[in-house]
């Protein structure tokens, strides 16, 4: 087996919270759809492809999957409740080691919320969370997992971008 690269990508720009409406349903607002399309493209641009594409089951979330697939950086997305606001990073961590077994899955994104995907960017390099990591809306962070057992504590940060950084 190889070291995977995991991309945590987090939703573009939405729209304002209102409690009177479902969260589930809230979209990206026509800025967070053109900075998202933008970020894709220029992931694209640095020939990124990734063998797998996860998102977290919100309309933002899966919106924001959506333009990273069309701009030709994967085939398909997955939708999955791990990774909807307080989902369950064990679980993920099952599915992760089964995904790993398939030939040829090398890279992988993961689409979701903050402030879960910097703690499991936490979890994955130091071991615990830490409460330091940012990740910007249409950011990207990325991570090497390690060939073999856990990641856990053991995975390396060779990326943190927020979308300003990459489309200057």
């Amino acid at each position: 087996m190889q070291p995977t690269e995991l991309y945590l990508v987090r939703h573009g720009l939405a729209g304002e919270a209102d409690p009177t409406r479902d969260d589930r349903q809230r979209p990206l607002t026509p800025a967070g759809r053109q900075r998202t399309r933008a970020v894709a493209k220029r992931l694209q641009a640095l020939d990124l492809h990734f063998d797998g594409l996860l998102s977290s089951p919100l309309v933002r979330a899966t919106q924001t999957a959506e333009l990273l697939r069309r701009a030709g950086l994967c085939k398909r997305v997955e939708e999955s409740d791990v990774l909807a606001p307080g989902g369950d990073f064990e679980a993920w961590l099952r599915w992760l080691r089964h995904w790993r077994r398939s030939p040829g899955h090398r890279r992988l994104c993961l689409v979701g919320h903050m402030p879960a995907l910097a703690a499991w960017a936490e979890l994955l390099v130091f071991g615990q969370p830490q409460q330091r990591l940012v990740l910007k809306k249409a950011g990207v962070l990325g991570l090497t997992l390690p060939a073999r057992g856990s990641p856990l504590a053991r995975s390396a940060l060779f990326l943190l971008a927020s979308p300003r950084y990459l489309l200057e």
